[in-house]
């Protein structure tokens, strides 16, 4: 793929091992974890059987539980919603079933390889997703100051995007040694990750996105700034990220997390109901053809939690929407972590008061996306100038732009089928601009701006059905779309991360495992998602008095050699 501002480095050698999200934070292989014959570990064989809650059905939570359920104990999911979490796939009404949309998560880094063993698993088809420039992408606008231009590459636009994208090369070689820490990265060179990223981070944790910029000699100009945050890299503009931790966007690029996207064909909200409906070849206690589905009443899971409090024994006890009531050794909880601030009644007790602190603090980012089904994939006609001659240009693109739409993306499956117009794809502010406008007042606001784009274009006469829309912080269950840490939080994000390391918790507050991509250190990708479940499998397993082989250790077993960093408290 070729990004709208392509990396620091370009690698010519194709030997070269692929990156992976594999740190920079805790450079443990969770992909060769997964993939060892030798499994994720066992628990005693005096505990098969014994029941977990599983607080959140989402991808985290549902690979958790698979997991769990593999290892012989029995896993108890709770779900207020749906199965999914922010994998949710969603139809349009009246509409063939084979059209849909993405509400959130649509596209996965080649980089997400823990997240890749559970696409394989279950036997998902992936694809190239359409971003600004991509391969895939068959051509591109960029909409600044109501001025256009049209590319299909980098190489088509104006100069000044080609010296933004060198400007944003040399601010990362010269403030955050680029070139060393993605070689360690594919080289999985540990002590060299945690080499450079232990300076960066005391370095930089106090520096936001923005702040990185302009510090940078290569950023002097406003202009470029401003076209940058318009435009950016990868999947567009990230001005709305500029006032978060520039170690946020560090752990970004390094992985490539941000590049050479994705989609599922069919959908990713299939990921999580094919896990839920799978029936492992390799599986402990449990008889063969056991699956999630199967260890739940009716196959589902069970409602929303109401409240968590802790009980003799450092049991930890659950309360849920239907008044039932159960008691528990141990629980993970996935869900978006201020719902344990609003939506659960929920004891002190179950966590210190540093964790706590921690959880408060977490900064979600608001984000919105409007859809609309069309007839065809109208875009791939070919424009006619105003004396009717072709220009051999497609009538429409994937538009970046500083209008109210900021983000369209085109999405279809063949030109002679139904498709889908992303009329809108924002973040933050302009996520809050469309929050208190019904879908269809989006859609004419939307019309309108792109209208003034293309106004040959009539999309409305291509539109098929009604629109949809989400605003993730207007979603009772979230109340925001996903983690990003603001300058200062790595303390935070750090107790967070490592809480499953129980051993070093008093007896009172061990039991409850947090897991979730706003746990990780990589939220607002799925691979955080998986990669926190696994830890929490990890300690779950170690709380029952489980082993892992030694021949494939665990996140746990090696965290004393690749613990993040620890920054002072005074």
């Amino acid at each position: 793929m070729t990004s709208t501002v392509p990396n620091a480095v370009e690698h010519t050698d194709e030997q070269q091992p692929p990156i992976t999200m594999f740190g920079p934070d805790f450079p443990y292989a969770y992909d060769d974890f997964l993939a060892h014959p030798a499994g994720l570990g066992q628990v005693p064989a005096t505990e098969h059987g014994t029941e977990v809650a599983v607080i959140g059905g989402g991808l985290s939570g549902v690979v958790a539980a698979y997991e769990l359920m593999k290892m012989g104990l029995k896993p108890v999911v709770y779900e207020a919603d749906q199965l999914g979490g922010r994998l949710r796939t969603v139809g349009f009404d009246g509409c063939d079933e084979s059209l849909n949309c993405e509400l959130g998560a649509m596209r996965f880094p080649p980089s997400s390889t823990a997240l890749q063993h559970y696409i394989d698993l279950v036997g998902l088809e992936t694809r190239p997703f359409p971003n600004p420039l991509a391969e895939a992408t068959p051509s591109t606008v960029v909409d600044l100051k109501g001025e256009s231009h049209y590319a299909e590459t980098i190489a088509d636009l104006p100069q000044v995007y080609r010296d933004v994208a060198d400007a944003w090369g040399r601010c990362l070689e010269e403030g955050a040694d680029f070139s060393d820490m993605n070689r360690a990265l594919r080289e999985r060179d540990v002590p060299r990750i945690r080499e450079i990223w232990g300076r960066l981070v005391e370095k930089l944790d106090n520096q936001t996105f923005y702040g990185f910029l302009c510090d940078s000699e290569a950023f002097k100009s406003f202009r470029h700034r401003e076209i940058f945050g318009q435009v950016g890299f990868g999947t567009g503009g990230w001005d709305t990220d500029f006032p978060n931790s520039i170690l946020e966007i560090l752990r970004v690029v390094y992985t490539e997390a941000d590049d050479h996207h994705r989609g599922i064909v069919g959908g990713s909200q299939q990921l999580p109901l094919r896990l839920w409906e799978r029936e492992p070849e390799k599986i402990v206690h449990w008889p063969y053809g056991t699956s999630l589905a199967s260890l739940h009443a009716n196959g589902e899971p069970r409602p929303a939690v109401t409240r968590l409090h802790r009980t003799a024994g450092d049991q930890i006890t659950v309360t849920d929407a239907n008044g039932d009531i159960r008691t528990y050794q141990a629980a993970i909880f996935t869900a978006q972590s201020w719902m344990l601030l609003s939506k659960i009644a929920c004891d002190d007790a179950l966590f210190p008061i540093d964790h706590w602190t921690a959880i408060e603090r977490t900064h979600y980012m608001e984000s919105s996306k409007l859809f609309v089904p069309v007839d065809r994939p109208f875009w791939l006609d070919k424009a006619v100038d105003d004396k009717g001659e072709p220009t051999g240009r497609d009538v429409m693109s994937m538009t970046l732009t500083d209008r109210m739409t900021r983000g369209t993306y085109l999405l279809d499956d063949g030109p002679d089928k139904p498709a889908v117009i992303c009329l809108s794809y924002t973040w933050c502010d302009d996520s809050l601009k469309w929050l208190p406008l019904s879908a269809n007042e989006r859609m004419e606001v939307m019309l309108k701006s792109l209208g003034e784009i293309y106004p040959k274009v009539d999309i409305r006469k291509h539109v098929i059905g009604n629109p949809v829309t989400v605003s993730w912080e207007n979603e009772p269950y979230f109340m925001g779309a996903f983690k990003a840490n603001l300058p200062g939080h790595y303390r935070y994000q750090r107790r967070l991360f490592t809480h499953f390391m129980q051993d070093r918790l008093p007896a009172d507050k061990r039991g409850v495992f947090l897991a979730g991509d706003d746990i990780s250190w990589t939220a607002g990708w799925a691979e955080g998602a998986v990669q926190t479940a696994l830890n929490a499998v990890w300690g779950v397993m170690r709380h029952f008095g489980g082993e892992t082989d030694a021949a494939n250790p665990g996140p746990g077993d090696v965290y004393d050699e690749i613990a993040p960093v620890e920054l002072p408290e005074d």
